[in-house]
């Protein structure tokens, strides 16, 4: 894929978003780069000799970003990345209603929205990217992680049914499943429960030790950048990319324990047809 494009990058102010949006750019390609917060593009849009257009958006406030979704629905949209989003980390009971509405609103409907608005395009193109970002904790949800997982696993499966539905019109989709990287994610991106006393010897722990795991990561976002833009513009995308050596450990030891979980159930939990006559 040599011609020049035109990408969305969500959440382009830091990160993996910035990072994807400087990688599209220095291979030539135009960015519509969105942000709650348009002066944090500055700089990106200073560098992109016009390459680059910010838009204010937030997820947040569906009602809000409705019309400005319709607008970039307008532009010849051919790679969509649905990178923004943030953490929420806490034990189950200690999240109220109200942050995990919000979290859903962004991690899961906010993206589904702009996948949908962008279908008609891409379909009429006959050819299309749309690149969602998970996480490997959307697969391996384990203490803390129920406000975050539950999105991103539900973004997982319904980018399953999306890519099946849409593959007939030259369109692919690829679900990103970053590790560990050296973002803002466990920075000004995180927002905490308030911790019950009951949860604070069970979930306090890795609580601590992510928030203080920021910083210190070892995935570097430009070449994370660099390895997604490599795979969603091959001939023939993976429809899951992990990515950093974390997330393949992590992934493997997942899959691994449930196929041996599954092996051990099989024969009590088959025997249930009526017998034969």
């Amino acid at each position: 894929m040599e011609e020049q494009l035109r990408w969305l990058v969500t959440g382009a102010s830091s990160g993996l978003g910035a990072a994807v949006a400087e990688a599209a750019i220095a291979r030539g390609d135009e960015v519509i780069a969105t942000a709650r917060d348009t002066a944090r593009l500055d700089g990106l849009v200073g560098r992109s000799a016009g390459r680059v257009r910010a838009v204010e958006l937030d997820l947040s406030d569906r009602a809000g970003t409705r019309a400005k979704i319709a607008d970039i629905a307008q532009a010849d949209i051919d790679v969509l990345v649905n990178n923004a989003g943030y953490g929420l980390m806490g034990a189950f009971e200690e999240a109220t209603d109200e942050q995990l509405r919000e979290a859903f609103e962004v991690n899961l409907f906010g993206s589904l929205e702009l996948t949908r608005a962008l279908l008609p395009g891409m379909r009429e193109r006959s050819w299309g990217r749309i690149v969602q970002m998970s996480s490997i904790i959307g697969v391996t949800s384990g203490l803390g992680g129920a406000g975050y997982a539950a999105p991103k696993a539900a973004l997982e499966a319904v980018s399953d049914s999306i890519a099946a539905e849409v593959a007939p019109f030259g369109i692919h989709l690829t679900i990103v499943q970053p590790g560990a990287f050296r973002t803002d994610f466990g920075g000004r991106s995180l927002r905490l429960t308030d911790q019950l006393p009951v949860y604070r010897s069970i979930v306090g722990p890795p609580r601590d030790a992510f928030v203080a795991h920021h910083g210190t990561q070892r995935g570097n976002p430009e070449r994370a950048a660099q390895a997604i833009l490599d795979a969603v513009l091959s001939p023939q995308p993976p429809r899951r990319l992990p990515i950093g050596p974390d997330a393949f450990g992590v992934l493997r030891a997942h899959y691994t324990a449930r196929l041996s979980e599954l092996d051990a159930l099989e024969p009590t939990a088959t025997a249930t047809d009526y017998p034969s006559s």
